[in-house]
């Protein structure tokens, strides 16, 4: 069973307006309120049709350990307000040091593939607590999710080929290096470059060399047979450190030399040019040298659109080494996911929901406590995802409501199989949920994918996904937003 998924997440990595809410909550005597607060996103990210679930590991190890020290309490008695004086009592600061996550986390298990407005956490306790871990648990969600769909991408484009996640020297950081290797495993990486996730994670690892090894020889042949010699079971050759196709042939050469010592040439890597063109050169001049399974490796800013193009005119590549464009989300830097408050009680009383509206639709909240149902055709395929208030279920007969457009209505009879992705892992504090091998949620990925209809999942203009309120929750929703607006 996996566990840690980085360095320990320390409770101080958090917003200070998180503690000053914190305070205030205790200083007006409601931090024991209980409140439910859902964290969901509201577009998907790249302009894509889908996204991968990921984060829930590293949060519940956040969740675990979630505590501050007589260390931060110092630290934070030295902040002043604008009159100069302690921005938190000593009361505070003697309470946060006792403070350990003791609420309830309902969640959407990694690797699978979730759409806008569906909470992928749910979390509810007292609303101190609640509040603490906002900031943390949208550091972490965010960015793995964002990640993991970015690999899914990617590997989509690669068909069978498999891709090799090398963007640890480009990533932001060394805990954003190891979190991206980590959500690109899960979004169907084979692989990553980076050792310390291999070791962590027991993703599996791969390389190489670089140009430099070829430079610090005289020659580029007596920089392959040095390697060959040194690495004989992993002989991957960088052959463009000069002319690529004469690196082909020298690897060739170098290739057998392996075979003379009972060992083969494993592959080559191309990492600059028109890797269409060299590729499918390259691919000729082994085979025509016997060295039909050596498999040609390529990167060089590769992403799911470049490994789509080089797809179509004919490559001849078999593994693709992508880096700085998967692992920093080149293409768009934050999920933006948030993390929102829907219903609040007293301790043992009844759930009150609560709307945040605006002059923004897409950022009017929904209010109760949320579960996705998760509708299948006969197919198998899905069909469509519905969010309804727990407290308030659906009936056998499930009208949905398309939230753009109330006039759009969807009803789901008991001919449609259908799933609640949200599952418990946390209960009043205990962890519930063991959490699965790396590779089950990668299998996860690569089952929930083959699920969605195609059309979905092209990269150019995909098709929206069918996601929608169930009718009771809409209509609470709306007469909601209509009191808030002084509307009778």
């Amino acid at each position: 069973m996996e566990r840690a998924a980085g360095p320990a997440v320390p409770g101080m990595l958090t917003d200070l307006y998180q503690l000053t809410m914190a305070a205030a909550y205790w200083r007006s005597g409601i931090a024991t309120t209980e409140a439910c607060f859902h964290l969901y996103f509201r577009a998907n990210p790249f302009d894509g049709g889908f996204t991968v679930a990921a984060g829930l590991a590293p949060a519940l190890d956040y969740l675990r350990g979630l505590s501050f020290t007589a260390g931060d309490a110092a630290y934070l008695a030295t902040l002043e307000g604008r009159d100069g004086r302690p921005l938190f009592d000593a009361d505070f600061l003697d309470r946060l040091q006792t403070v350990r996550f003791t609420g309830t986390v309902h969640a959407v298990p990694e690797g699978t593939v979730v759409f806008p407005g569906e909470p992928l956490l749910r979390v509810t306790g007292p609303i101190a607590e609640c509040q603490l871990v906002e900031t943390a648990l949208l550091n972490i969600v965010n960015f793995q999710t964002l990640v993991a769909t970015k690999a899914a991408r990617v590997c989509a484009a690669a068909g069978e080929r498999p891709v090799i996640e090398f963007g640890l020297r480009r990533a932001q950081g060394p805990d954003g290096a190891l979190s991206a290797s980590r959500a690109a495993y899960i979004g169907g990486c084979a692989g990553t470059s980076n050792v310390l996730a291999g070791q962590r994670f027991g993703i599996p690892v791969g390389g190489t060399h670089a140009h430099s090894w070829v430079m610090a020889f005289e020659s580029e042949a007596e920089a392959f047979d040095a390697y060959a010699d040194a690495m004989p079971n992993n002989a991957v050759l960088l052959v463009d450190t000069y002319d690529t196709l004469e690196g082909v042939r020298n690897a060739i050469r170098t290739g057998e030399r392996l075979r003379a010592a009972g060992q083969d040439l494993v592959g080559i890597r191309i990492d600059s040019g028109d890797l269409a063109w060299l590729s499918v050169r390259a691919r000729a001049m082994l085979d025509e040298a016997g060295f039909a399974a050596t498999r040609i490796y390529a990167s060089n800013e590769l992403d799911e659109h470049t490994i789509e193009s080089l797809n179509d005119q004919g490559a001849a590549i078999d593994v693709w080494g992508v880096g700085t464009r998967l692992v920093t989300a080149f293409d768009q830097p934050a999920l933006g996911g948030v993390y929102k408050l829907s219903a609040i009680r007293e301790p043992g009383g009844q759930w009150q929901p609560r709307v945040k509206v605006s002059e923004q639709a897409a950022k009017v909240t929904t209010p109760g406590l949320l579960q996705v149902r998760r509708f299948r055709g006969e197919d198998g395929l899905l069909v469509g995802d519905m969010v309804y208030d727990e407290l308030a279920p659906p009936a056998d007969e499930c009208v949905m409501v398309d939230p753009a457009d109330a006039t759009r209505r969807t009803s789901y009879c008991g001919l449609h199989r259908a799933d609640d992705l949200l599952v418990p892992v946390i209960e009043e504090g205990r962890e519930v949920y063991e959490v699965p091998p790396l590779a089950d949620s990668r299998e996860r990925t690569r089952a929930g994918l083959a699920e969605v209809d195609p059309s979905h999942l092209r990269f150019l203009n995909p098709h929206v996904y069918k996601v929608g309120m169930e009718l009771g929750l809409y209509e609470r929703k709306t007469a909601l937003i209509l009191a808030a607006r002084g509307i009778a």
